[in-house]
């Protein structure tokens, strides 16, 4: 049984620091690596040692997999904890590391090719119990045999790239009319955005909800899953506010999708921890999508309700050791929401608003947790994804959590860039998210810009009214030698009365 005494993380930002906390909570050296924009970043400060990898761009410093290597055998270290994105799904690279005589704390190399792939993480799935979405077992690319699946299927269809994530090399198609079009774009996408122009095609499933099941495993083959994220409030196809548990899962179907999810890692022999992620339809069936064999961004949701602290037991299994508890031993303690706050504006569009951190002060409190890699005065690099940080409540009730989260997003003081912060709390007290009627569709069917400006009341229309006049005779006063006293007076008055 190996014994990590030095770790390295190969990552930055908030992740990069959320590792080296539970890190040190064990004795483990941490070192952090940094390109020439992250130098001041606070993950760098608090590693115990820490190496620039080079300039701004991932290719020329996160993604420099032999580099970080050599830096582990400089440094003495032993063992290398990916993140999540960079490269966390590398296979080669986890290869490498294996290779090098180093620990990769993650899945195999094996494990990571499989579920890498959108195709083979359906085949090596099908011999369990799993439900699949009905659509193509392998690559297609003849347009006419393409087109009779997709009309045994029905339309309207879905066209994926074999590769894909983030909706890339992603088409629907709601005709035949269409089909061909869709599919030469869909093939071109996916080959400029990974190499790979390989697509599938499976039934579009109209209304989903976007439930993944978190899963961990250790090298002698014992397997839990630690329950499940609601994840369907996303914008782009990326995810925004998620939740633990699901507003909408019964605790038969929480069973069976954790069953499921199980069967998933089994199927590719995978250890430590990972994410199983689901498409669920308007009636609650649930289908297998993918497998993300890392940890997840949202993973603090499930250390809230669970009490389990993933990243030390992704390092335990790494290590080699058992898992030290079983699956009747979990349990559901309150709910967890988080969400993430991203440098974007949701009024163009969630476009990336990159400056500087003029303001920046976190919410404090009983059950508010800040997953972040920022302090006030730094730049958003933009190089790098735009988010700053994730926001995350835990109460005994999904109610007092929502409040709880409500009250934290009032509480964050941020200027300088816009964030997604108003968009988030508009979500959260829209009825369809109080409820849990909601889906992957949210932000298109609520969502309009012009909610996030607030409307005043003919009583403060007049108030503002008033303080605009005074305001006008206190600076006409101030040109001929005199003060108005009143204008602070009711500035202070109309200040406490938007409060």
């Amino acid at each position: 049984m190996a014994k990590i005494n030095k770790l390295l993380v190969a990552n930055r930002g908030e992740i990069a620091l959320r590792i080296m906390r539970s890190a040190k909570e064990l004795g483990i050296r941490t070192v952090a690596v940094y390109s020439e924009a992250d130098r001041l970043s606070p993950h760098v400060k608090f590693a115990d040692e820490a190496v620039c990898l080079g300039p701004p761009p991932s290719s020329q410093s996160y993604l420099l997999g032999d580099k970080i290597i050599e830096v582990c055998k400089d440094l003495n270290v032993d063992a290398i904890h990916p993140g999540y994105g960079f490269l966390s799904e590398n296979a080669d690279f986890s290869k490498k590391v294996t290779d090098a005589g180093l620990i990769f704390v993650g899945p195999s190399p094996h494990a990571i090719e499989v579920m890498g792939s959108k195709l083979a993480a359906k085949q090596a799935v099908s011999q369990y119990d799993i439900p699949l979405v009905p659509g193509t077992e392998e690559a297609i690319s003849d347009i006419e045999a393409a087109k009779k699946k997709a009309a045994e299927i029905g339309y309207p269809i879905l066209i994926k790239a074999s590769a894909g994530g983030g909706g890339k090399g992603m088409r629907i198609v709601e005709s035949e009319a269409e089909f061909e079009e869709q599919m030469q774009r869909a093939v071109s996408e996916a080959k400029s955005a990974f190499g790979d122009g390989a697509v599938f095609i499976e039934k579009f499933i109209t209304s989903p909800r976007h439930i993944e099941i978190q899963i961990l495993g250790d090298q002698q083959g014992n397997t839990v899953y630690l329950f499940e994220r609601e994840c369907s409030i996303q914008r782009r196809h990326q995810k925004v506010i998620e939740e633990a548990p699901s507003a909408v899962v019964s605790p038969e179907m929480r069973k069976a999708m954790g069953e499921a999810a199980v069967g998933v890692a089994k199927a590719c022999n995978y250890y430590g921890a990972g994410t199983v992620e689901f498409i669920v339809d308007d009636k609650l069936n649930f289908y297998f999508l993918e497998m993300n064999t890392r940890l997840q961004v949202e993973h603090p949701v499930t250390e809230m309700i669970t009490g389990k602290d993933l990243v030390k037991e992704q390092i335990w299994v790494a290590e080699g050791k058992a898992l030290s508890f079983f699956q009747e031993d979990l349990k559901i303690n309150g709910h967890s929401l988080e969400v993430r706050v991203y440098a974007e504006d949701p009024r163009t569009n969630f476009l990336p608003d990159i400056g500087r951190l003029i303001t920046y002060r976190r919410p404090q409190g009983p059950g508010i947790r800040v997953d972040d890699g920022f302090e006030e005065g730094m730049d958003i690099p933009i190089y790098y994804d735009p988010m700053i940080a994730k926001l995350i409540t835990h109460a005994e009730t999904r109610e007092d959590a929502i409040n709880r989260m409500l009250r934290a997003i009032d509480d964050y003081e941020i200027t300088g860039i816009q964030t997604t912060l108003d968009f988030c709390r508009f979500a959260l007290k829209h009825e369809a998210f109080t409820s849990g009627n909601f889906d992957t569709k949210f932000v298109e069917k609520y969502f309009k810009p012009e909610v996030l400006d607030q409307s005043l009341s003919k009583e403060e229309e007049e108030l503002l009214a008033v303080l605009a006049v005074e305001f006008f005779h206190s600076q006409k006063g101030k040109k001929t030698g005199s003060v108005s006293a009143a204008a602070p007076t009711t500035s202070g008055a109309w200040r406490n009365r938007l409060k």
